[in-house]
């Protein structure tokens, strides 16, 4: 930061992160810091696993699924189908930013340069609640997962032992080296993707009767009300697919990997889930009602192929996956804060990168904290309802800067008299979606909590509302610095080159 600006954010010099930053870390770190990050370090392979372990596609015949077919029905197929079109619209739109400039900020910076500041700091917010709350969730389902492989075997373990174990491992390879941990992640959900398809098409084939399901293709009892509700969850299935956004900075050729990732990632999830819903459908011998009460699917779904000895792998292949769903979710959470503390949208301290290992430790520790501490003061609720407590609030989050980036692509390419007919149609295709999305979860109005879920984001919106236009009234320098791409320069790290 340059001298004359530095009175503009004298207000953060006395804050108790501040003093933890300055007097309990290693100097070291601290006044030497690294000023990037490792830049180039990951080809599409690591950036496409980053999108698809943030998406967790083990989660859906695990658990998602479940609840789609408690609401949709014999219409769950279709659930993912509308969801997955509505979805690839936001992703063109992703794509078509991610295409012109890289930023580990991702939607924080691409609707900054489009709708303005205001708008780029306000999604910042609403991505980091949404990345966040997405590792809290896959915690709960770890937990679940992790305790349906051990009930076979007569142990039990407390969820509270599995959310700190898993939290300390996953920000420990978060801040080690972020290849090394999207190689993780990749490698996991390759691997249990092809478990669950192998054993879903043997399911599929024990019922040739029902490979033609027309009570499927008829969407036979599928009711208006249940359908749109189960569109929200159906979402929820796919966030995180854009997360390959947040590495930027960190991507080989990253205009051209970066959007080729988001828009593979998309249409794979996709095609995947349709294929899950229809199919665990017809094990569960064409009664959806049946699959949609059923606490722990895979259990049945291994009863059915006649391999219920394999219980046990087949939890812990879904544990595994959800270990690097939260460590994808914390990567994307890291480096979007680290982006809104280079622009000072957020403590300054957030744009620090390690001196050695090029990681912004900072923001992962405060992500992994945040993420650990709400599963533990949800104990009471049990793994489930936290799961679709902080799942629910973090999808909030995801549509909220899914309807942004709809409305942001076009006015960007606007500007660069760029604009073609099709970036129209895409962003304000993207952009219903969204807002009918939205209002499927309010009306018909669901139980509690989930009924005050929505309101309870309005409110959090609302102080990142106020946090905003109380700086920019106290430094709008902050705002005008928005222009200059302060992710990648040096003079940004307190000062110091």
């Amino acid at each position: 930061m340059y001298a004359n600006d530095q009175h503009v954010f004298k207000y953060h010099a006395d804050t108790i992160l501040s003093s933890f930053i300055w007097e309990v870390l290693p100097m070291s770190a601290v006044i030497k810091p690294a000023t990037t990050l490792r830049g180039s370090s990951l080809g599409f392979i690591e950036t496409i696993g980053q999108s698809l372990a943030n998406i967790s596609p083990t989660f859906t015949p695990a658990l998602n699924v479940v609840a789609v077919a408690a609401l949709a029905g014999q219409g769950s197929w279709l659930v993912y189908g509308v969801a997955s079109f509505a979805l690839l619209f936001v992703g063109l739109n992703i794509a078509a930013l991610a295409g012109r400039f890289a930023a580990a900020g991702s939607f924080f910076v691409f609707i900054s340069k489009s709708l303005g500041p205001l708008s780029g700091g306000l999604a910042g917010f609403g991505l980091v609640a949404a990345y966040i709350g997405t590792a809290m969730a896959v915690l709960a389902g770890e937990a679940i997962f992790v305790q349906n492989a051990l009930t076979p075997l007569g142990l039990t373990v407390h969820s509270y032992i599995i959310y700190v174990v898993t939290i300390a491992l996953v920000g420990y390879l978060s801040y080690r080296d972020i290849k090394l941990s999207s190689r993780i992640s990749v490698a996991i959900e390759i691997i249990s993707v092809a478990i669950i398809s192998v054993v879903l098409v043997i399911a599929w084939a024990k019922h040739p009767q029902l490979i033609v399901d027309t009570t499927q293709l008829t969407l036979h009892g599928v009711t208006p009300k249940g359908f749109a509700e189960a569109i929200v969850l159906g979402i929820f299935s796919f966030v995180g697919f854009e997360s390959a956004a947040t590495l930027g900075k960190e991507s080989k050729n990253p205009l051209k990997t970066i959007p080729m990732a988001i828009l593979s990632s998309m249409i794979f999830a996709g095609i995947f889930f349709m294929f899950v819903a229809y199919t665990m459908v017809i094990a569960f011998g064409g009664d959806a009602s049946k699959l949609g009460n059923d606490s722990a699917p895979l259990d049945t779904l291994l009863h059915v192929v006649g391999q219920s000895d394999l219980v046990v792998f087949i939890y812990v292949v879904a544990s595994m996956s959800a270990f690097a769903c939260v460590l994808a979710s914390l990567n994307a959470a890291s480096r979007l804060l680290f982006s809104m503390g280079r622009y000072q949208f957020v403590h300054r301290s957030m744009g620090m990168v390690h001196a050695s290992h090029q990681t912004p430790h900072i923001a992962i520790l405060i992500s992994s904290v945040i993420a650990l501490v709400v599963p533990l003061s949800m104990l009471s609720e049990g793994p489930l309802n936290t799961f679709g407590i902080t799942g629910t609030f973090a999808t909030f989050g995801f549509i909220f800067a899914y309807l942004l980036i709809s409305l942001a692509a076009p006015i960007y390419l606007y500007k660069n008299n760029a604009l073609k007919a099709r970036n129209i149609v895409f962003g304000f295709l993207g952009g219903i979606f969204m807002v009918g999305a939205f209002f499927g979860s309010i009306y018909p109005v669901p139980s509690y909590p989930y009924n005050v879920l929505p309101y309870l984001f309005l409110a959090y919106l609302g102080i990142g509302v106020a946090w905003l236009y109380m700086l920019k009234i106290r430094a709008p320098q902050v705002l005008i610095k928005m222009g200059q791409d302060l992710e990648s320069q040096e003079s940004e790290v307190f000062g110091r080159k």
